[in-house]
Order: C-alpha cells, then sequence, then structure tokens
C-alpha cells in the first residue's frame, strides 16, 4: 500500500505561478511510474504530467512548456512546478503512484488539492 498527500494549491493570478508537492509513504519501494491528473466542474478528468522511475515525462498538451514535473527518489516525492497559469488551469489537482500488481498496475491517489487561477 502507498498513501500520497498534496500540498501547495491555492489561488494565484493569471501569469502566476504554484508548485504541487506529492510524498509518498508506505511501500514506496514498488512505486513505478508518478504523475498528476486534474478535473475541473463539468470537464472529464484529465492527465497533465507523468514521469517514470527514471525520469522519462510525458506531458498534455495543454501544458507543455509551461509546467515541469519531477521527482526526488530519496524523498518518494513527485513534483509539479506550474507557470505562467491560465483560469483554465483551474482544477483539483491529483497524484497518483502506481506499483506492480498481480497481473496488473495498482494505481495509488492522493486526496486532491485545489488550484484556482484567476483571471
Amino acid at each position: 500500500q502507498v498513501q500520497l498527500v498534496e500540498s501547495g494549491g491555492g489561488s494565484v493570478q493569471a501569469g502566476g505561478s504554484l508548485r504541487l508537492s506529492c510524498a509518498a509513504s508506505g511501500s514506496t519501494r514498488s512505486i513505478n511510474a508518478m504523475g498528476w491528473y486534474r478535473q475541473a466542474p463539468g470537464k472529464q478528468r484529465e492527465l497533465v504530467a507523468v514521469i517514470s522511475s527514471g525520469g522519462d515525462t510525458n506531458y498534455a498538451d495543454s501544458v507543455k512548456g509551461r509546467f515541469t514535473i519531477s521527482r526526488d527518489n530519496a524523498k518518494n516525492t513527485v513534483y509539479l512546478q506550474m507557470n505562467s497559469l491560465k483560469p483554465e488551469d483551474t482544477a483539483v489537482y491529483s497524484c497518483f503512484a502506481d506499483t506492480p500488481g498481480r497481473g496488473a498496475t495498482a494505481r495509488f491517489w492522493g486526496q486532491g488539492t485545489q488550484v484556482t487561477v484567476s483571471s
């Protein structure tokens, strides 16, 4: 089992920056990929960014060039640096961690943190 605790959400004006953190505890040695999803009211959940255990990254087109995902394996923490924020980035951001399960990947989730960008 993996527990994830997020921090760093809040309110910011358009053009500003926020940094989200997600700290993992429990069976952290089994964690492979980690990343972030977001969901705005009335919209589908969107994969924002993902980072492999080796550091390979992938981003949604909507955040490329503005967001940076990173991880500190020694601290079992994944970060999402969000720059040049736009009102359309407003959403609940949730981190996840994937671990190998019995024949399938087991995904664990954080509780979510609100990001609000005002124009």
